[in-house]
């Protein structure tokens, strides 16, 4: 995707190839900051404090967070701190469990002397890897894009709505739930989203607005409960969110508030639609409402808030009283039988146990 026009990605090795590089995205929509992560200590920061966040963003920056770990020590007990310290930054995405398993896979058999390379290499391909998903992820569900915008008789614009921000900020490239949004407008589709604000660190109104007007794709910020409403007035052609954990039989882990926009669609007749890279699929799991671990994040993101000044000062202030407690649960799980479809990189399938083994085959016997 491009910056100001500039092609780029969400992470990078940096030009000395001593350390990787990632955008700020505490720091959007207001300033654009990248940072130089040159240790473990800072790759665990990076995720921990959400200067990175996104499944699959995460995954990455993991990956490479292993490299910078070896570089400085290469040993059996080097490499299992770091996947150890790695695994401890965030609870909920699977992608961060998945690329750890992966670096412990490539690297492990390896002499210490050839790690550093190897595990250069390894994150690398996991990064390459994710923008193919994630293109064939839009491929895909352009196609129900396209049915909506037949099925309303090409009229207007069609109108979608999405939660927190699932876009090439979240992925190394390209997004889940934005990949079709993108080639949609690309492709003439007078698409235009609704961007839930997504309280309370407001990753809609502060990075899915933000991505989607540097692609100049046509977009309004709500608040995070009119989304029923507009559904209720035919405002609301179809949704789609992104996942950070999927269990084999179908639920849904994303960011608080996605129940209740899938709750809305049910009743409203949207269809809600999940875009899947299959690494945030943990086969392990049956019940996403009883076995996916929801992250409880410090209270003060729900009690501050961070924004521009009229004079031009950013500033965080305080929105609630002083001495009310805040509970800050940052994901909830959408049963199965709330989605429509998942969206994967190899197609579109039913919430399901089945649909998901008819385009993963090689799970059969293993799943959950």
């Amino acid at each position: 995707m491009k910056v100001h026009g500039k092609p780029m990605r969400s992470i990078w090795v940096e030009p000395d190839g001593a350390a990787a590089g990632v955008i700020d995205q505490t720091r959007l929509p207001h300033a654009f900051v990248t940072v130089r992560l040159s240790t473990l200590d800072e790759a665990a920061h990076a995720i921990r404090s959400m200067l990175v966040r996104g499944a699959p963003l995460i995954g990455a920056t993991a990956a490479y967070g292993v490299w910078l770990a070896l570089r400085a020590d290469a040993s059996d007990a080097a490499l299992e701190k770091a996947l150890t310290v790695l695994r401890g930054t965030r609870p909920t995405a699977v992608n961060l469990h998945w690329a750890l398993d992966e670096m412990r896979r490539a690297l492990a058999p390896l002499p210490p002397g050839q790690r550093v390379a190897a595990a250069l290499r390894r994150a690398g391909e996991i990064c390459d890897e994710d923008v193919a998903i994630n293109r064939s992820i839009g491929d895909h569900a352009l196609k129900l894009f396209e049915a909506a915008w037949e099925k309303k008789g090409k009229k207007g614009r069609l109108n979608v709505l999405t939660h927190c921000n699932a876009g090439w900020l979240a992925t190394v490239d390209w997004g889940t739930a934005l990949a079709p949004i993108y080639l949609a407008h690309d492709a003439g589709l007078p698409v235009h989203v609704w961007v839930d604000e997504t309280r309370p660190r407001n990753q809609g109104a502060v990075l899915t607005a933000w991505e989607l007007g540097q692609h100049g794709v046509p977009h309004t910020v709500i608040a995070d409960n009119v989304g029923g409403h507009l559904m209720q007035h035919g405002e609301v052609d179809l949704c789609i969110v992104g996942t950070d954990r999927t269990t084999a039989h179908g639920d849904v882990a994303n960011k608080i508030g996605t129940y209740l926009k899938a709750l809305a669609a049910k009743d409203n007749g949207v269809p809600f639609y999940v875009a899947l890279p299959s690494p945030t699929i943990d086969w392990t799991l049956k019940d996403g409402v009883k076995e996916i671990p929801i992250e409880q994040r410090e209270g003060t993101e729900l009690s501050e808030v961070t924004g521009r000044l009229r004079s031009g000062e950013v500033a965080t202030v305080r929105i609630t009283p002083e001495g009310s407690p805040a509970a800050n649960y940052a994901f909830d799980v959408t049963p199965a039988r709330l989605v429509t479809a998942l969206v994967t990189e190899r197609g579109v399938c039913p919430a399901t146990e089945e649909g998901l083994l008819s385009l993963f085959p090689e799970r059969r016997g293993k799943a959950a």
